[in-house]
């Protein structure tokens, strides 16, 4: 059964956009298995906008584009297949595509059957263009039965960028992930923006229809369709990348994985975060704290103290993993390092439970041990730390 973990795979459109081709996403294909993603568990490879004509053809068909595309569709889907990939497309609820192409408006049951008649596994469908007359949540549901009529397995990637609070109704409306924002950009203050925005959204996601916080940025490193902004250093990375996974939300990258640095290659392919990520339970991580970091102010007000609260910039996530495991997390996002403060009554261990936790650092391997009461590392700016934790006797 399709999407009953969160779906992992490549994207197209942070890097290339509209500069796609049949010979990008063969090497892209060959490059996902020889480099190990697959092996990983990213089995979804996904074209992105600006495949097709700007015409239907004269029976009301998408035609992939010939001078990008020249074997056609159902002949790179045959290649992805024949890498042990699945093969993933897009297209829009709306009038025309967010670049201008034809959408699937109107004709949502041939194109779904085209989709399937090409192979197609997975379609991300957009929410540009949509007519102000058009009644979204009903247009969803018809692409949903157009791709369940096919009679093929499609998992329906349901991007309405938050619109009419998807966590609400995409479940009972057959899609199989959800985008809950809009777009992310390849920077800090995108991504960071856009988990505040769902931290409270979450418990709405889970197996067989997950919460999609956009596709990743980890490694573009400016370079791409998406790169606006600050380039982001490696631990802002993997503060993206231990969220991405610590939420359980679809793992969908985005970055040009032929020339990814080593250290973000081994970063998306950390097989404790992937396990944390596809844990068989799929909860969603618990809020235990969300609140200021203090940190030291070197020219304070006249007649005010050293210290200044930046205000939602520490959290603290616990998340319930199968196997009596917790994974506890903690976010310092200010732009000056800080203690981040957790006391263990908000993660259910009152000081009189006896109950401590035993902890290892997953960045460093190190075995921290017993710990009761509380926990306060000190964190660098735009970091995280992130430990996975037993109960033991105290």
């Amino acid at each position: 059964m399709i999407a009953q973990r969160p779906p992992m795979g490549w994207n197209s459109w942070n890097t290339f956009g509209w500069n796609i081709d049949d010979s990008l996403i063969r090497q892209m294909a060959d490059f996902m298995v020889d480099a190990g993603y697959l092996a990983a568990g990213y089995e979804y490879l996904v074209i992105d906008d600006c495949w097709s004509l700007k015409q239907r053809d004269a029976d009301g068909r998408l035609v992939p584009d010939p001078a990008k595309f020249p074997h056609g569709m159902k002949a790179l889907a045959d290649y992805v297949h024949s890498r042990g990939l699945k093969f993933g497309m897009y297209s829009c609820a709306g009038a025309r595509t967010c670049a201008g192409y034809p959408s699937s408006y109107d004709h949502e049951f041939v194109d779904a059957q085209t989709f399937a008649d090409w192979g197609v596994d997975f379609l991300k469908y957009d929410f540009c263009n949509f007519p102000s007359s058009g009644n979204c949540k009903a247009r969803y549901l018809t692409m949903s039965m157009a791709l369940k009529a096919t009679g093929r397995e499609i998992l329906f990637s349901a991007c309405n960028w938050g619109q009419q609070e998807p966590g609400q109704w995409m479940r009972q409306i057959g899609a199989h992930m959800y985008r809950s924002t809009g777009d992310i950009m390849d920077n800090y203050k995108s991504f960071t923006d856009i988990v505040k925005s769902q931290l409270d959204k979450l418990c709405m996601s889970g197996s067989y229809c997950f919460n999609d916080m956009d596709m990743l940025t980890v490694g573009m490193c400016g370079k791409g369709n998406v790169g606006l902004g600050k380039v982001c250093t490696y631990e802002e990375y993997r503060l993206q990348f231990t969220l991405w996974c610590l939420c359980g939300v679809p793992l969908m990258m985005g970055a040009d994985l032929r020339t990814l640095a080593p250290e973000y290659k081994a970063l998306m392919q950390n097989k404790t975060l992937l396990r944390i990520n596809q844990d068989i339970e799929c909860r969603a991580p618990y809020v235990a704290r969300r609140d200021s970091v203090c940190v030291e102010d070197p020219n304070p007000p006249e007649g005010v103290g050293p210290w200044k609260h930046i205000p939602d910039t520490a959290f603290i996530l616990l998340r319930h993993l199968s196997d009596n495991e917790f994974a506890l997390f903690y976010a310092n996002l200010a732009d000056q390092g800080a203690e981040v403060h957790g006391e263990f009554v908000d993660l259910g261990l009152p000081a009189t439970s006896g109950i401590a936790l035993d902890m290892t650092d997953v960045f460093t391997g190190e075995h921290i041990g017993k710990v009761t009461d509380f926990y306060n590392p000190h964190i660098e700016a735009h970091d995280c730390k992130l430990y996975l934790c037993k109960l033991v006797k105290a």
